[in-house]
């Protein structure tokens, strides 16, 4: 109760919703790659990458505290144009990178093609989606756009998933390791990208439920 008076004291007292999201994003980075630099996401070699996925996982805990906290947080997030949501997961088009970094002998295959397969599916499938939500808004609370969002969620889990069992494998002159994710600038995309986007298939399926309440 404490932590929700004093995160709607902070907006009432004249600082913006959209002003400290914007911060709690530069600082976020800042602090991603302050700490990227000085190898603190760096894991034992065969080990699990528990510093990176503490890395993913404490900014999702921190949205969750602030949503389930803070009415004018929730509110703001939840008049943002969902069409501005979908369009910015069009950039995971450039998931294809992964499959330069695996025929470079940079990432194991067993990481790279599901990472690369998964993001570009999101990617390719947003302009879809803005075009229908654009025709017709009440698509927002369609079961195909939950599926969607919750597709581009479970391609997470699953690079997650495979990251880690790369990470235990074996090195060899064949099957690089997975060093190089812990490591700037590719810390960039489990640290921060992927807890922002999924934070941004979790605010969409908010607002599809907002829409299914809404009509029924």
């Amino acid at each position: 109760m404490s932590n929700s008076v004093s995160l709607d004291a902070t907006f009432a007292a004249g600082l913006k919703p959209q002003l400290a999201i914007k911060a709690a994003l530069v600082i976020w980075l800042g602090a991603v790659v302050v700490l990227g630099a000085a190898g603190v996401f760096a894991g034992a070699p065969g080990m699990p990458p528990l510093p990176i996925f503490a890395g993913a996982v404490v900014p999702l805990v921190l949205f969750g505290a602030a949503w389930r906290t803070s009415k004018a947080f929730r509110e703001f997030l939840l008049a943002i144009d969902v069409r501005v949501i979908v369009a910015v997961q069009a950039w995971r088009y450039a998931g294809f990178g992964f499959f330069a970094l695996y025929a470079s002998h940079v990432l194991p295959g067993l990481f790279a093609w599901p990472a690369a397969l998964g993001d570009m599916a999101i990617g390719i499938t947003a302009p879809f989606w803005i075009a229908r939500l654009t025709q017709n808004p009440d698509a927002m609370a369609s079961r195909g756009f939950r599926l969607w969002n919750g597709l581009g969620i479970l391609d997470f889990v699953i690079a997650f998933s495979t990251a880690t069992v790369s990470s235990m494998l074996l090195v060899t002159d064949t099957l690089p390791s997975m060093a190089p994710v812990a490591r700037l600038p590719l810390l960039l995309i489990p640290a921060f990208m992927v807890p922002l986007f999924a934070m941004l298939h979790v605010l969409a399926l908010m607002q599809s439920r907002q829409a299914r309440a809404l009509r029924y």
